[in-house]
């Protein structure tokens, strides 16, 4: 099985870069407003797009990524809806990853098989399931590898070597290096400690690692960059697109440009770091 996501990182490497990933949250502040600022991603910079799935009680994310997903829920955006939007940008974009990003109660109470089945049919590549850990694979991470989905999952700075082959067992597509310990938006990360992380987790696994939480500008992002196979970017993202809202938190005229803005900023930032060591 090769995914857009292998494709993609088989590309960057063979073009000697790391990859830039994108997190914004499906339904941020509505629809239609958000499929354009996935849609407007990829002309950015960004490789790779995670979305958000909304979830009442997203227990990894920091405030702003917590406002996003009431912004969302409250414009009426659903987890079915998610899929119509990753179908939408489907009709103009095959070829950038999309990964879902969220919680497992929204896909059991879709139910898995069904929920598989509309993913890959919609066109996601893979899953990024926060609250979901490896003794609990035959829930949804297997079952996802069989229908032809990657199951991405996170390693963090607790995560010792004992603890990684049960993370690394069934992930596939690349691993998420979480850079800071706690919630999203909460720190900023230094690129040295990742550094070692990152040295420390190829030991044990020949997957691609990918740093989040804790990135917010151009010139981190191409820190990261330098020591890991991609730099993730949410929180300021989602920062960026709630300040072009109004005072009713409805989307502007200056919305889409915003995230776009910022993304290209980031986008540069990675393309200047040198390539990431094997």
């Amino acid at each position: 099985m090769t995914t857009r996501i292998d494709a993609k990182f088989a590309e960057l490497k063979k073009a000697g870069r790391s990859a830039f990933v994108t997190f914004v949250m499906a339904g941020d502040p509505d629809a239609k407003t958000s499929l354009d600022v996935i849609k407007a991603l990829p002309k950015a910079g960004a490789d790779i797009i995670e979305l958000g799935m909304p979830f009442t009680d997203p227990m990894a994310d920091g405030p702003s990524i917590q406002a996003a997903g009431l912004r969302a829920l409250k414009g009426g955006m659903t987890l079915r809806k998610t899929l119509e939007m990753v179908r939408g940008f489907r009709e103009g974009d095959n070829t950038t990853p999309i990964v879902l990003m969220g919680y497992y109660n929204p896909i059991y109470i879709y139910g898995v098989e069904t929920f598989l089945a509309d993913a890959k049919g919609a066109g996601v590549d893979g899953l990024i399931i926060v609250d979901l850990p490896p003794e609990e694979d035959t829930e949804l991470c297997i079952p996802a590898m069989k229908a032809g989905l990657n199951f991405i999952r996170l390693a963090t700075p607790t995560t010792d070597d004992k603890r990684l082959p049960a993370v690394l067992a069934n992930t596939s597509g690349f691993v998420y290096y979480v850079a800071v310990t706690g919630i999203t938006g909460s720190a900023a990360a230094d690129s040295k400690v990742v550094g070692e992380a990152v040295a420390r987790i190829k030991r044990h696994t020949d997957l691609p690692i990918c740093v989040g939480f804790g990135i917010r500008t151009p010139e981190t992002a191409r820190a990261i960059a330098e020591r890991a196979n991609g730099s993730v970017v949410g929180t300021a993202l989602v920062d960026a697109l709630k300040g072009s809202l109004d005072a009713e938190g409805r989307a502007t005229a200056k919305t889409v440009t915003a995230v776009a803005d910022l993304a290209a900023a980031l986008a540069q930032g990675v393309r200047g770091a040198k390539q990431a060591a094997e």
